[in-house]
Order: C-alpha cells, then sequence, then structure tokens
C-alpha cells in the first residue's frame, strides 16, 4: 500500500495550493492583480496541476533550428525511422509486460518481476525516500530534452514556436512547448512525423549517452578513484546480520567471499548467488587439533536433519562434521574463529592432502539451509556470518570505487553512478511510452502522420483511414491503461 504520510502530504499540499488560489480568485480587491500576475508570469493552476510557459527562449530555439540544415534534417530523418520502430516496438513491449504481469498474477508468487523491462513507479512504495531527488531530477531532464526535439524539429520544417513551457502534475514534473497548430497542418505528413518522432528520439540518445557516460565512468574517474581492485562498503544496514563490532564497516574493502574473489560490485553479487547454491564450505584442519578437541558430550539431529554437538548457549564454536579411513561421519565442536583463521577452503579431504601434512576437511553443521560465509575487508579482520546468502547481500550497499587520496568521498561515485541509471531507465521509458499508438500521447499523432504518409494511395478515402487509426489508437490505450492499472495493483496491493 502506498504510505499514508506520503498521502496526506501530497494530497494537504494540493488542498492549500487550490485554496490559495480559490480565495485570490473570489476576493474582489486581489483578483484583478493576481490574475494579471499569473498571465504576466505564464502561470496556470488547476486541480493536481501547476502549468509555466514562457517566451523567453524562442530565440534559442530559433537559433538551433536553423543550425547546420543539412545535418539536422538528417538527424530528425533518423529520427522518424526510429519513431516508426519504436511506435510498433512499444505495442510488442507491452503485450511482453502485460503477459508476464498476469502470469505473476496467476501464480500468486513476486517472481520473476525484476525480468520485467517495464514497471509502474511509486515513489515510498517500490522507489525509495532516499531516492527521490534522482527520479525527479532525471524525469524532468527526460522530459526536457524531449520536448527540445519537438521544438527544434518543427522550426527546423518552418513551423511557428509559441513557447516553452513546464508543469507539475500530483508530484510528476513534466516540460512542454506550444506550437502554431495551424502551420503544423500544412505541412506534408512526413514532416509532421520528423516534428512528433523527434520528442522519442531525443529520449533514445539521451538514455544511450547517460549508458555510456555509466560505462566510461571508471575511465573519467581514474586520477581520482581506482576500481578492480574489490568492492567498498558505502552502507551498512543497522541492526542486520553485518553489523556489530566483529561485521562490516563502511569504508572497508571487500576483497574475498570463502574462495571466491571480489573486485567489483558484480563479483560480490556472483559470489553470493554462487555460495547459495553449492553446499557449505569446509575449511582444512590438522588432525592434531581435532585429536585435542574436546569429545561433543551429545550429538542430536535437528528437525531438519542436520547434527548438533555444541551446547545451545555457545556464542563462538560451531559444530563440524567430517570423515577419516575408519569412520564415515564425526562431529566436533570447535572455536569458528580459531578454526577457520588459519584454514583453506575445502571441498572434501582429498583437497587438503598438501605438502604431506595430516589435515582434514571439516565442514560447519549448520540448521535450515543455513551457511556459515567468511567475508575478507579490509583492514578489518575477517568476519564470520552465519545466516543465509541473500541476508548479506542485502546487508550491504556496494561500489566500485576506491578513492586514491584521503580528502575524496566514495559517495561521489555513488551519486553520479545512481543518477545515471534513473536517467537511463526514466528517459528510455519516456521514449517506449511515448510511442505508443495511444490518445493524447506523441504516438496518437505519430500513427496519423504514418497513415497519412503511408496509406493515402492504398486507402483513398480520409475518413477510412482516420477510421483505422482510431481503432488501433483504441487497442493501443487500451494496452497501456491495463499495463498502467495491473502495475498499480501489483505495486501497491499486493
Amino acid at each position: 500500500m502506498i504510505p499514508m504520510p506520503v498521502v496526506v502530504c501530497v494530497v494537504g499540499g494540493w488542498c492549500v495550493v487550490y485554496l490559495g488560489d480559490t480565495l485570490l480568485r473570489s476576493s474582489s480587491g486581489l483578483k484583478s492583480s493576481y490574475e494579471d500576475w499569473l498571465a504576466a508570469n505564464g502561470l496556470s493552476l488547476s486541480p493536481f496541476h501547476v502549468r509555466w510557459q514562457t517566451g523567453l527562449l524562442n530565440r534559442l530555439f530559433a537559433k538551433w533550428g536553423r543550425w547546420k540544415p543539412r545535418f539536422l534534417y538528417h538527424w530528425f530523418t533518423l529520427g522518424m525511422v526510429f519513431g516508426v520502430v519504436a511506435m510498433f516496438g512499444s505495442i510488442i513491449l507491452l503485450t511482453k509486460t502485460l503477459m508476464q504481469t498476469l502470469a505473476q498474477m496467476m501464480t500468486d508468487s513476486p517472481e520473476g518481476s525484476n525480468e520485467q523491462m517495464l514497471q509502474v513507479v511509486v515513489p515510498g512504495v517500490n522507489l525509495p525516500v532516499s531516492q527521490l531527488a534522482y527520479f525527479f531530477i532525471a524525469i524532468l531532464i527526460s522530459g526536457v530534452i524531449h520536448e527540445i526535439g519537438h521544438g527544434v524539429a518543427a522550426v527546423r520544417e518552418q513551423v511557428r514556436f509559441n513557447g516553452f513551457g513546464m508543469f507539475i502534475f500530483i508530484i510528476y514534473p513534466g516540460a512542454f512547448v506550444d506550437l502554431f497548430t495551424t502551420h503544423l497542418q500544412l505541412i506534408s505528413p512526413v514532416q509532421q512525423l520528423r516534428i512528433f518522432c523527434a520528442g522519442v528520439w531525443h529520449n533514445f540518445v539521451l538514455g544511450v549517452c547517460a549508458l555510456a557516460f555509466l560505462f566510461l565512468l571508471p575511465l573519467f574517474l581514474l586520477p581520482l578513484y581506482s576500481t578492480g581492485a574489490g568492492a567498498v562498503i558505502t552502507e551498512v544496514i543497522e541492526g542486520s546480520s553485518a553489523s556489530g563490532a566483529r561485521g562490516l564497516f563502511v569504508g572497508d574493502l571487500i576483497t574475498h567471499l570463502e574462495d571466491c574473489p571480489v573486485h567489483s560490485v558484480e563479483d560480490w553479487h556472483a559470489c553470493i548467488k554462487d555460495i547459495s547454491h553449492r553446499p557449505q564450505t569446509g575449511y582444512c584442519i590438522h588432525t592434531a587439533t581435532l585429536q585435542q578437541a574436546r569429545s561433543p558430550s551429545r550429538v542430536y539431529k535437528r528437525l531438519d536433519g542436520t547434527m548438533e554437538c555444541c551446547s545451545n548457549n555457545s556464542l563462538t564454536d560451531i559444530c563440524f562434521s567430517y570423515s577419516n579411513n575408519l569412520e564415515s561421519r564425526l562431529h566436533a565442536c570447535l572455536p569458528a574463529r580459531k578454526t577457520i583463521d588459519s584454514s583453506h577452503t575445502c571441498r572434501s579431504n582429498m583437497d587438503c592432502q598438501k605438502d604431506f601434512v595430516p589435515n582434514l576437511c571439516v565442514i560447519p553443521s549448520l540448521e535450515n539451509q543455513t551457511q556459515l560465509i567468511r567475508v575478507r575487508h579490509r583492514p578489518q579482520v575477517d568476519m564470520l556470518f552465519v545466516g543465509y546468502p541473500l541476508h548479506l547481500q542485502f546487508a550491504v550497499s556496494l561500489t566500485n570505487f576506491i578513492p586514491r587520496y584521503g580528502f575524496l568521498h566514495f559517495d561521489l561515485p555513488v551519486v553520479i553512478e545512481t543518477f545515471c541509471k534513473y536517467l537511463v531507465s526514466l528517459s528510455g521509458a519516456l521514449a517506449v511510452i511515448n510511442a505508443v499508438p495511444c490518445f493524447a500521447l506523441d504516438g496518437q499523432w505519430m500513427l496519423t502522420s504514418f497513415l497519412e504518409a503511408t496509406l493515402s494511395s492504398l486507402i483513398v478515402e480520409k475518413q477510412n483511414r482516420e477510421l483505422l487509426g482510431f481503432f488501433i489508437l483504441l487497442a493501443g490505450s487500451v494496452l497501456l491503461a491495463s499495463n498502467v492499472a495491473l502495475g498499480l495493483w501489483m505495486v501497491t496491493a499486493r
């Protein structure tokens, strides 16, 4: 469910704005000056919607639209081709997303939701409050770049540019351009298509540029940050199994999970996945250590079938199972840290037969499929984690970037990385959604111009072309509305 404080703040804020607007408009002394002030500043208010428009940027758009006409012709022609492909591709993508959503609803399982390319985002529900700034800034930049594409293409096609504006709808920011409709209707369908496709084209280019910058970020930050030596901890969730005096700390450099080397955040996730899908790792210890260890007073089987040989009150000892040449299943209660610190990992006794030293492979006997994982993190001593591997994975946040100088903080690369990821996701989503042949979106005008440009010779009657376009728009609108409605329900109601 959507958190109630978020709903109260949003609705309450808009109520205050709308109430103030209503009072000023109903005041006989302030109405005229208030409305003049709104008109002079290009402002307009309605329930849950604030809009601002200006003509101050008209000269700038005119300059951009006349810059290198030949280049802009090829640029927006390429955008037109992309827009047409995106229009049909968006239908396929939305259909696939809808089928995935319905499949999840039928199975009543959240698994597979992360595989969807399109997901409904609700701030405070599946979007962390701490990342709202990234979200709103990225969506605003994506919207501005989208409308710049429309505006420059319109000027290039000799359509009068009336103004540029921005708005806030409920909590979502956006932008728009005001074009002279009569000029727009007089140009050819192909020219119209260049203008209507320019927005999704610019969103695609913005997403590609942000993705390229993200991949090249290690190179850009090379003088200040190094990579490839491990994963730096940027956050440890308080109260998690990874926190505590012998746990992980912000700024530590993780280099190994057991025998799995960690050179990056990707390696960290890969190691966690590998450990969670394989049996518990064992450790080589000298046979003399096992002989000196006190024999367990009682060995009993837990409910899940695993064996326990240590006192339930022990916080430092763990029951280990092993085998020798005489007996196949023995158990020993050993101090975990002392046993593991000076040993290497193994799967069987054969892995411990090195340098003719009599060693045996001892394997922790833990319950409920939990595992003992040794985490090497400089400059601290190794952490011994007992629990589910996925709990360890989500207990910390990591970055690949290691500061070269003491005055640098590891938050800077994290901020840049996070913002680029949001820009890629939101700009791409804006391109896909606007390309859908749906009423009130760019896809409506893209489809109309496309049909006029391609079917005017096959379907002579314009009324028939409009009827065909109407049914396609109706289908696209239903498809998009179904995805949004079911996506919202999956996010908020489940």
